[in-house]
């Protein structure tokens, strides 16, 4: 554990975003985009994904694997951003203009990700 704390920063972030998808999966389920099957299982998958990839940040052996694994996770959901820019139902309520902003987020995550490379 000789990693930088910005590393364990992102460790944490993806752990309790993951988390998140069990205390609050109807939120999730919302913004599942509609031509998906089963969004229930996509929803549990997706957080113990997120979970998963956090934890493997934390050690040097799964490291680079888990920031490939996160970048490939950041392009899926990019599917879920551009979903809902689709309509005022996708959108969950969220203002056009910060759905807009989510997806150079997205990409300013991937970097983020990259970076530890």
């Amino acid at each position: 554990m000789n990693s930088p704390w910005h590393l364990y920063l992102m460790a944490g972030m993806y752990i309790l975003a993951g988390i998140n998808h069990f205390i609050k999966p109807k939120m999730y389920m919302r913004i599942m985009p509609r031509y998906l099957p089963n969004p229930k299982p996509l929803v549990i998958l997706s957080g113990i994904a997120e979970i998963l990839l956090g934890i493997g940040l934390c050690f040097e052996s799964t490291k680079a694997v888990s920031i490939y694994g996160i970048i490939a996770m950041l392009i899926v959901f990019l599917l879920v951003h551009f979903y809902m820019l689709s309509g005022e139902k996708a959108s969950a309520g969220i203002p056009k203009w910060i759905l807009i902003l989510r997806i150079p987020l997205q990409f300013g995550l991937m970097y983020w990700a990259w970076w530890y490379l």
